[in-house]
């Protein structure tokens, strides 16, 4: 069933009421399965250990079992993320505690032993820091539950090099370190410390938050209570669980609420939604830039965990410039003045992927001077493609949906990407979004796996690809009816024209601004191709003529079709305007094309008599005769606000409207070179060569790329800030949408003049649904040994025996009373004397 404007209304409607409306926790935030089994542990009485205090937090994991058997979170394919083995054995134990959910254990069970060996080879080459510490600590504690664990026998040398690295880590770092701020420190993960730690009542006190909190854990926190009984953590626990009303806790509290609604709008977005979301984007960009002025914090060390601080300095700075607010680079940059945090991000670089995405999609808004973002640009790309090349030569989890949204950002810039196919690519291949790694699972907003969103950013999609093919069929049945498509010389473009006009101006402009600028492109292409190979000097001298006075009068053939058809177009824009502009109007667009085609003969002339121009004489024509004005000044007249009338006289165009016309030239002048050499005709490229004879060909065209970078700048610049353009923003938007469109078009090749580059994008913009396919799940890697009962083979791992082969005997003993804190506590939670394994 095709979309509707209504369903999209009415999906819009609901949205607005749960995400952007609900001052609940529950909505924004996903729930952390670990987190949550740790506070369902928690006993209403510690001496009697009848009932839990939180019941909604073990029915929540009664009823939040994946169907394949594990709990926690899964990528953007489907796949169980490596938090899903710590969690899983966490909500086991919980269950197990209360003798509860025999049948969700036993497929845990089955989960751990058919997907841990798998899950820990794949993601052996990075695993993060707290599953190093975790994930040991929960087998012992499924081990002290009563739980049967059974781990294939190819995983046996990961599980005891894990181990081994949980020791290293517990040996070189102190419980709390005041002066790093790249990662939770231990203390944080009470749950999971050994006995070895000795930690006493007060210094788990000393360091609970005003609120209450163990570094806003819910888990370390939940231990915390068990083992002092602190009322200000029990109050911190109610606090959470009462913002929680369905049981699932997230894996931090309290949350960042400005990330929060950060990430949501750059979701919205990316998804192609932010016309249905408008009002509130706005608002919350307004508020936050309002208390990012009135704070005024220095840039630098805090108490934010470098992942999060930087992740949220990109990301702000990224939409904030975008909607127009002033912000400074130092705002994003200054980690690059901190020896100490580039180490740090390049020795752990695919634990900083989302970051340094964040980052880098951040510095594609650079203005002029701004060296600080260039470096933040080059840092952020040689970590992307250093993340990726360990992807692909160690096997790291990097999901195939955001590794192929990687690659497609370093090998396609924003500003040669059209924003329709950005929003299909962003729906079809990254629509799970993890914020950073959090504690024990990825950090997520629920809000961004929210299946109603999706359903709307489909039928969104969807709905403005019906839209999309009505129009073209309507262009082609037009271009039939003047003979365009069939003039018997230059080049066939409606298609690609139409395509690179609607995936390249969103919705909701009206239909006739997207129409308009698709029959100028028409006729522009048409015309330019008779003045280049099919018109005599005589001929074009004679239509010249005839736009100059508007009045077709004596010509033929290709002639009298270009010019009756350019001024039934004229006529048409004209009619629809207001009666009292309509005359005013139509002089200037006739203006603006008559310049067209007098910069079209005088090309013509130059190549016919084998001149040779300055460089400032030939940009002064050329600007005019890539005829990127001539698309974007009369459509522009139709949006809400409209361009000022006076804005269309070629002697007052504004700034953006000349970046416009020097960018769109140069581009096409790095691609079309070679063919215009061949024609006898000149482009700066050329024009260089000539002026610089011993310089190579590359050499010129790296002169004339350079140029486009510095004046890309510029234009950004005036497209996104208000102070250096006198015109409204969807008039700056249009501009930039058709820049953009010539960048797609010549950014690496001329895919303009290409018969097949662009079909498949065509065909995913205009023809193609959305792929629903539902994701593969992991299949269990073959046993070396069958797993039949009588082949199996109990090997008893404890510390001892899985870590023999490193001959660190010394910490082998330490581990044996694992989990026997020397603090004063209501009630002992079940300790393992020791840990048996059993591997197949």
């Amino acid at each position: 069933m095709e979309p509707s404007k209504s369903s999209i209304q009415s999906l819009v409607s609901e949205i607005k009421k749960e995400i952007f409306s609900n001052d609940n926790l529950h909505p924004f935030v996903s729930s952390s399965a670990y987190d949550t089994a740790w506070l369902a542990m928690i006993p209403v009485d510690p001496r009697k250990q009848i009932c839990p205090m939180f019941e909604n937090c073990l029915n929540w994991i009664l009823k939040n079992q994946n169907e394949e058997g594990f709990w926690g979170e899964t990528n953007d394919e489907g796949f169980p993320a490596i938090d899903t083995l710590p969690a899983t054995l966490a909500c086991m134990v919980a269950l197990q505690t209360w003798n509860v959910g025999q049948e969700n254990i036993e497929k845990g069970l089955e989960f751990v032993h058919s997907k841990a060996e798998i899950l820990l080879k794949i993601n052996y080459q990075s695993l993060p820091r707290w599953f190093v510490i975790v994930f040991p600590a929960m087998i012992a504690l499924a081990q002290a539950a009563g739980l049967k664990l059974v781990f294939p026998q190819g995983s046996k040398g990961v599980i005891a090099d894990i181990f081994f690295k949980r020791q290293q880590i517990l040996k070189t770092e102190e419980l709390v370190d005041e002066s790093q701020y790249y990662d939770l420190p231990l203390l944080a993960y009470l749950e999971s410390l050994p006995s070895t730690y000795n930690i006493r009542q007060k210094e788990i006190v000393k360091h609970l938050s005003n609120d209450g909190s163990l570094f806003q854990s819910p888990s370390a926190t939940a231990y915390a209570f068990m083992a002092t009984g602190n009322i200000k953590c029990r109050r911190y626990l109610m606090s959470l669980v009462q913002k929680c009303p369905n049981g699932g806790v997230p894996a931090k509290y309290p949350m960042d609420e400005e990330l929060i609604k950060l990430c949501m709008v750059d979701h919205v977005q990316r998804l192609g939604l932010a016309e249905h979301f408008h009002d509130e984007i706005e608002k919350i960009l307004a508020k936050i830039y309002r208390d990012q002025k009135n704070h005024k914090a220095k840039p630098g060390k805090t108490n934010m965990l470098l992942p999060i601080k930087l992740y949220k300095n990109s990301l702000a700075f990224r939409l904030l410039r975008m909607q127009g607010y002033e912000v400074k680079p130092g705002n994003l940059c200054w980690f690059l003045n901190d020896a100490e945090i580039l180490k740090h991000v390049e020795e752990n670089c695919e634990q900083f992927i989302t970051v340094m995405y964040s980052v880098y999609t951040a510095t594609d808004f650079l203005f002029p001077g701004e060296y600080e973002l260039e470096e933040a640009r080059k840092f952020s790309k040689r970590m992307l493609e250093r993340s990726v090349k360990t992807n692909k030569d160690h096997n790291f989890v990097l999901s195939q949906g955001f590794q192929n949204v990687i690659k497609h950002e370093l090998k396609l810039p924003w500003i040669a990407r059209l924003d329709h196919l950005d929003h299909r690519k962003w729906i079809e291949e990254y629509n799970v979004t993890p914020l950073w790694i959090g504690k024990t699972s990825f950090y997520r907003l629920s809000c961004l796996d929210n299946k109603k969103l999706r359903q709307l950013a489909v039928e969104n999609f969807e709905f403005r690809q019906l839209i999309y093919r009505n129009e073209l069929e309507e262009l082609k049945r037009w271009s039939m009816k003047w003979g365009l498509s069939d003039m018997g010389f230059g080049r066939e473009k409606t298609t690609y024209i139409y395509f690179a006009v609607a995936a390249s101006i969103s919705l909701p402009h009206d239909p006739i601004v997207r129409l308009i600028v698709a029959k100028a492109g028409i006729i522009i292409t048409v015309a330019d191709d008779f003045y280049d190979m099919a018109g005599s000097l005589n001929e074009l001298e004679v239509l010249t003529d005839a736009v100059k006075r508007w009045d077709g009068k004596g010509l033929h053939g290709h002639s009298k079709t270009i010019f009756n058809v350019l001024d039934d177009l004229v006529n048409d824009i004209t009619s629809k305007c207001h009666t009292k502009e309509r005359s005013e109007i139509g002089e200037k667009i006739r203006d603006i094309w008559c310049e067209t085609f007098v910069s079209w003969m005088v090309e013509k002339t130059w190549s016919h008599s084998g001149y040779i121009p300055s460089v400032n004489e030939y940009l002064q024509t050329a600007m005019i005769s890539i005829a990127a004005h001539t698309l974007v000044l009369p459509a522009s007249c139709f949006l809400n606000p409209c361009m000022p009338i006076e804005k269309l006289k070629p002697a007052e165009y504004e700034n953006i409207t000349k970046l416009l016309m020097a960018i769109t030239r140069l581009l096409n002048d790095t691609q079309s070179y070679q063919k215009e050499k061949a024609d006898g005709k000149m482009n700066l490229v050329l024009l260089h060569l000539n002026e610089n004879p011993e310089a190579h060909i590359d050499e010129s065209i790296a002169y004339v790329e350079e140029i486009v970078g510095m004046k890309w700048k510029e234009f950004l610049k005036h497209v996104l800030m208000d102070e250096f353009d006198d015109l409204p923003k969807p008039c700056k938007n249009m501009h930039l949408s058709c820049l953009k469109a010539f960048q797609m078009f010549f950014n690496s090749s001329n895919l303009f003049d290409s018969k097949t580059a662009l079909v498949d994008d065509i065909k995913k913009a205009i023809y193609l649904p959305i792929d629903r396919t539902p994701k593969p799940f992991l299949k269990p890697l073959p046993s070396p040994v069958p797993a039949k009962k009588d082949n199996v083979t109990k090997i008893s791992a404890s510390f001892d025996g899985a870590l023999r082969n490193r001959g660190n005997t010394s910490m082998i003993k330490q581990q044996t009373n694992f989990w026997k804190i020397s603090i004063k506590r209501p009630e002992k939670v079940h300790i393992p004397v020791r840990i048996n394994f059993c591997f197949i």
